[in-house]
């Protein structure tokens, strides 16, 4: 129905339709009029832009109304609508679809459903259980024995739910698939620390008792660890160690001036020799003898570098290097 044939008194009532909305919103939260559509002949609504960031896409929806034979317009009702292209969150799933695995805490009930195709009925007569002590009463408690067959239960793992555990099982992080087992030295069929199971689902898996591997787990006989019994240690530390690099070119400048120097030096391995003005200056005069050109070479020996420095200290009397 276009506007056109609308009551006209709802039609130009978009005034008091932003009003009703400036009640219950800010200003900067409405933004323009979109259109009015028809309810029914005397009912109407007015439909404004949604400008709160955190509305993007819903519309102010206002609904005007008027009785007959009065041209008096009156506010029905104000909603916030979502429009086509609004943000919306995401579809309502009961209690018992939200949960997920690892959701459970301490004092946290998940109930089973009676027709849970997972489990199905024990058949052991519970009520007996109750009317007597003595094992060999036809009414004692059952034997442990007799418990591992699944009596005594109300309801016990029917084949759908024990096929549901092991494809789960199978296909998680402790099944052969994973990226643990692809890089394992070896599976844990062959481990030491797998405890075996019993049934059906013992031909696949067992229960791992290594508390550096997946301890206390369910692990498919096809998974492994770096923690496999059979893993041995590697020989050295495994970490490279390369040779001591000594940099036999590099020169150390030290600033002795200012320092008083020791009245002889004694010679490295004969405590009697000693090293005095007169050796200095006989080594001055042997490295200025020396001529070497920096620019040609860069692999000169250390003592041909020293020497080249001294060129310009030959006329330096020996007393006076030695302070």
């Amino acid at each position: 129905m276009t506007p056109t044939s609308l009551d006209a008194a709802l039609v130009s009532a978009v005034d008091l339709a932003r009003s009703a909305v400036l009640e219950i919103a800010p200003a900067e939260h409405i933004g323009d009029h979109l259109e009015v559509t028809s309810d029914t002949d005397l009912m109407a609504t007015h439909w404004f832009t949604c400008l709160n960031g955190g509305y993007q896409g819903w519309r102010w929806a206002v609904t005007v109304v008027r009785v007959p034979d009065s041209d008096l317009v009156t506010i029905s009702e104000v909603v916030l609508l979502p429009g086509s292209g609004a943000l919306l969150a995401p579809a309502w799933l009961p209690w018992s679809e939200r949960v997920r695995p690892g959701d459970l805490g301490p004092g946290d009930l998940y109930p089973t459903s009676p027709d849970d195709p997972r489990l199905e009925p024990g058949y052991t007569g519970v009520d007996a259980l109750d009317e007597g002590d003595e094992t060999a009463s036809p009414t004692a408690p059952l034997r442990p024995e007799q418990w591992e067959l699944g009596l005594g239960r109300e309801r016990v793992l029917s084949a759908y739910g024990r096929d549901l555990a092991v494809e789960r099982w199978y296909e998680g992080d402790h099944g052969p698939d994973s990226a643990m087992a692809k890089a394992a030295p070896g599976d844990c069929g062959s481990c030491g620390f797998m405890l075996a199971i019993g049934g059906l689902v013992g031909q696949a898996f067992g229960v791992c008792a290594n508390p550096f591997g997946a301890d206390g787990r369910v692990v498919a006989l096809r998974f492994g660890c770096g923690a496999h019994s059979s893993a041995r240690e590697i020989e050295g530390t495994g970490v490279p160690v390369t040779e001591i690099a000594i940099d036999e070119f590099g020169i150390e400048h030290v600033d002795v001036r200012g320092e008083s120097a020791p009245e002889a030096l004694v010679a490295e391995g004969d405590g009697d020799a000693t090293y005095d003005a007169d050796d200095l200056a006989a080594d001055i005069e042997i490295g200025a003898s020396h001529e070497f050109d920096m620019a040609e070479s860069d692999d000169a020996p250390l003592d041909v570098l020293i020497a080249a420095d001294l060129d310009d200290v030959e006329d330096i009397e020996p007393d006076e290097i030695l302070g």
